[in-house]
């Protein structure tokens, strides 16, 4: 193998969170040691069929040349199935060391955070297909616990999980439509949402549209609004309560909204509304939780808390998109968006090394780590 390639893989398990290698024995990706005898070796095979989006058959003749192990294609996806607690311990681990530790405080006492999440995945080759995957991960442990998979043409919504009472979905605009929200509202459910103004039509109490950019305009530098307003469901006849609750962004976070826009406007060549730029000023986001369960603060925390969840996963819909999807059983799926949860938490991490840059090219792990001896940190920074 190439030396090169062996140092670049010894500096990406530097990322791994303590412990790793022990924890494939301990939670079963290791109970057998037949064909592949390591962690190391277990965690590179399947890396490879994750990250390069290669098959099952292509990864084991891939192994197979790289001397990596000698395996096929039924073992390997086993391999896979048995090592999907590892996986998620990986994940939850290296996702709670970015984030700062457990999500939302107070409020995931009190209710049960789940963000829903949906991606586009082409099969490559001539006969590849094109599926839509819905899947709620849990904020509480980054646990997956539903997910669906539909034709490309069928849109993210709430309705495609199930809801059970004190459950509180997290979602973007892509999520933010009448009939989802009084899906979850059916089931005793709430949601938090960033406003869509075309998929949720607000109203005031009395039936009127509600003035959405007047009432911002209100608002002074970040400052916070609160509003009771009302939507109509599809096909209903009822109005439903719920709350829109604003924040106005400081200037610079608006001008990157803004040039965002005028971007977008660019590439798809139409004009761009003035209202449209102006509201860029502002984060809007819709719950149907009352003030009792939910202050106005908490609401655009866990905005906030969903917003980090989506950046320290942004390349999760990237590195999904690459390869087949597994589609024979749900064990078999679920370690396969686990492994590739580990891939998007590799790059992210990567990312964040990269922009605190360092002229050996690597991060600093062991003596001379950030806790560790400053005096050996020197002497390396003096080679």
């Amino acid at each position: 193998m190439n030396p090169q390639y062996q140092d670049h893989w010894e500096v990406l398990l530097r990322f791994l969170p303590a412990g790793w290698e022990e924890k494939a024995l301990e939670l079963g990706a290791l109970s057998r040691r037949r064909k592949i005898d390591s962690a190391r070796t277990l965690l590179r095979v399947l890396l490879i069929h994750l990250a390069n989006g290669m098959s099952l058959r292509t990864t084991a003749a891939y192994a197979h040349e790289a001397k990596l192990c000698s395996i096929n294609d039924a073992a390997l996806l086993h391999r896979l199935k048995v090592s999907e607690d590892w996986l998620h311990w990986m994940c939850a681990q290296m996702f709670g060391a970015m984030n700062g530790g457990a999500s939302a405080g107070a409020v995931s006492s009190r209710l049960q955070l789940r963000a829903v999440e949906g991606a586009l995945i082409s099969e490559p080759g001539a006969t590849g297909s094109d599926w839509r995957l819905h899947y709620c991960l849990r904020l509480r442990g980054l646990r997956c616990d539903a997910f669906r998979i539909t034709g490309p043409k069928t849109a993210e919504s709430f309705q495609h999980f199930e809801i059970s009472p004190d459950d509180l979905l997290l979602g973007d605009r892509r999520f933010c439509g009448g009939g989802g929200i009084a899906h979850v509202l059916r089931g005793g459910g709430h949601v938090v949402a960033e406003l869509s103004d075309s998929r949720l039509p607000l109203f005031s109490r009395d039936g009127k549209p509600f003035r959405t950019l007047a009432e911002l305009r209100g608002l002074k530098a970040l400052g916070c609004g609160d509003w009771d307003v009302y939507f109509q469901p599809p096909g209903g006849k009822e109005f439903q309560k719920g709350r829109l609750c604003a924040i106005r962004k400081t200037e610079q976070a608006a001008e990157l909204s803004r040039k965002r826009l005028r971007a977008g406007a660019a590439g798809h060549r139409h004009p761009i509304l003035p209202e449209a730029l102006e509201r860029a000023d502002f984060v809007c986001v819709y719950t149907t939780a009352s003030r009792r369960l939910l202050r106005t603060r908490e609401v655009l925390e866990l905005y906030c808390e969903r917003w980090r969840a989506e950046r320290s996963l942004k390349r999760l819909g990237r590195t999904i998109a690459v390869g087949h999807l597994p589609k024979q059983n749900e064990e078999s799926f679920v370690a396969w968006l686990y492994g590739k949860m580990l891939v998007a938490m590799l790059m992210e991490r990567m990312r964040r090394e990269a922009e605190a840059f360092s002229p050996w090219g690597c991060p600093i792990r062991g003596p001379c780590g950030p806790a560790g001896d400053f005096e050996t940190l020197r002497k390396v920074e003096l080679l």
